[in-house]
């Protein structure tokens, strides 16, 4: 289970970024903090954030 990097409380959901709510919240603002975990999603699903790392699947488009 993942936690809030700034309060510690669980984070429940499987995001990427490991903020909660109210800290995302309160750190960027809410329109900010939506904009971010939408794109770090996206991001996550593209394989994009999977830099260096060798147990990380290229999307399949990209595999030759």
């Amino acid at each position: 289970m993942a936690k809030c990097i700034y309060c510690g409380c669980e984070i429940f959901d499987g995001r990427v970024m490991e903020v909660c709510d109210n800290c995302g919240k309160g750190v960027w603002g809410e329109k900010m903090f939506n904009a971010i975990v939408k794109n770090m999603d996206n991001a996550r699903d593209n394989g994009d954030l999977c830099h260096m790392n060798n147990t990380c699947e290229l999307p399949s488009e990209a595999k030759t």
